[in-house]
């Protein structure tokens, strides 16, 4: 099963390039954005921690259709590929495949087969301002190998995504130019097993002016841990009109990352917009059995155009006992 996920994926991708006109009659879509910013550490408990970090982010998708009903899908990011531990400046830039495949359509209901981005959660993509993901980032599930499936659910707006999968540990986990190095079962981690028995279930549904969504997840054990993790969230949005939006979401997690404990985390994030200027705040808690992380984040974006916007922003991080104030500016073209 994992040789024919995987052969899928090349397979699209080289029929992608290899039938290029028929796709272009059928339909190719992409889609692309760059990033060029800074994030420093400007104050914290641990000074080796104040780190000036100027980057640029690259990432570009795209889809092919092939017939009627199977496309071909893939992205690419270019990025720094190791955290900062020193003052930086576009250094230590990878190229990585974060996503490729083939989708299948039946109806309304889609099915993609190679690497994949799970649906689970929310607020780490969407909560506003430079730092709102900052630590909800940590349930992200993207680059897996596995299979998804999304189907609308009676006629009023709802999508259930349900997904099987594991850590992407083939040669698309490596890099180019910076490697960061091919994953391997060996290195551990909760879903990093090389076997689909890890599983992913969200539904969605629109309710007017807001969107809800509640989903699941269980991750098995890998190397070195020591339990599965089993997860839970629930979240909106609303539009309360006016240009204000907000955002609030609860995961809660059992035998976090593969460790003993449970962890909670909290996010609620709201935002302003008037003419091209969005102002917003975010704060998410996290809390486990011997510890609370905290992030209390504000962001000031400005487009300049339809495709330019400049975002600025402040927060301030407890984490690990450590506390540390972060200021980010970065300008992002979308293409």
């Amino acid at each position: 099963m994992t040789k024919t996920i995987l052969a899928a994926g090349l397979c699209g991708l080289w029929m992608a390039g290899g039938t290029a006109a028929q796709a272009q009659e059928a339909g190719f879509t992409w889609e692309g954005s760059l990033e060029i910013g800074v994030d420093a550490t400007v104050d914290a408990d641990d000074r080796n921690a104040e780190v000036t970090d100027t980057y640029l982010t690259l990432e570009a998708a795209f889809e092919a259709a092939l017939t009627e009903r199977i496309s071909a899908f893939g992205g690419l990011t270019l990025e720094s590929v190791t955290d900062a531990d020193d003052d930086r400046a576009f250094d230590d830039l990878g190229l990585y495949v974060s996503e490729l495949g083939l989708r299948f359509g039946f109806g309304e209901t889609v099915i993609s087969a190679g690497k994949i981005s799970p649906v689970f959660a929310v607020a780490w993509d969407e909560a506003p301002g430079f730092y709102g993901t900052s630590l909800a980032e940590d349930y992200e599930l993207s680059e897996m190998i596995g299979v998804t499936v999304d189907t609308p659910v009676g006629g009023a707006g709802g999508v259930l995504s349900f997904a099987v999968f594991y850590a992407d540990d083939t040669f698309l986990s490596n890099s180019i130019g910076n490697k960061r190095g091919r994953n391997s079962v060996a290195a551990g981690g909760v879903g990093n097993t090389g076997k689909l028995n890890n599983v992913a279930l969200q539904y969605t549904q629109e309710f007017g002016d807001t969107t809800a969504w509640i989903g699941a997840r269980h991750l098995s054990a890998g190397e070195g841990d020591v339990s599965d993790e089993t997860g839970i969230v629930a979240g909106l949005t609303h539009d309360l009109g006016n240009g204000f939006d907000m955002i609030g979401e609860v995961a809660h997690f059992n035998g976090a990352g593969g460790g003993d404990e449970n962890a909670t985390y909290a996010t609620l994030g709201a935002a302003y917009g008037v003419n091209d200027w969005t102002f917003s705040a975010t704060a998410t808690l996290v809390d486990t059995e011997n510890d609370t992380d905290s992030m209390i984040a504000l962001g000031v974006d400005r487009a300049l155009s339809e495709r330019v916007e400049v975002n600025f922003g402040v927060a301030r991080f407890d984490v690990g006992g450590e506390k540390s104030t972060a200021l980010g500016l970065a300008a992002v073209v979308s293409f």
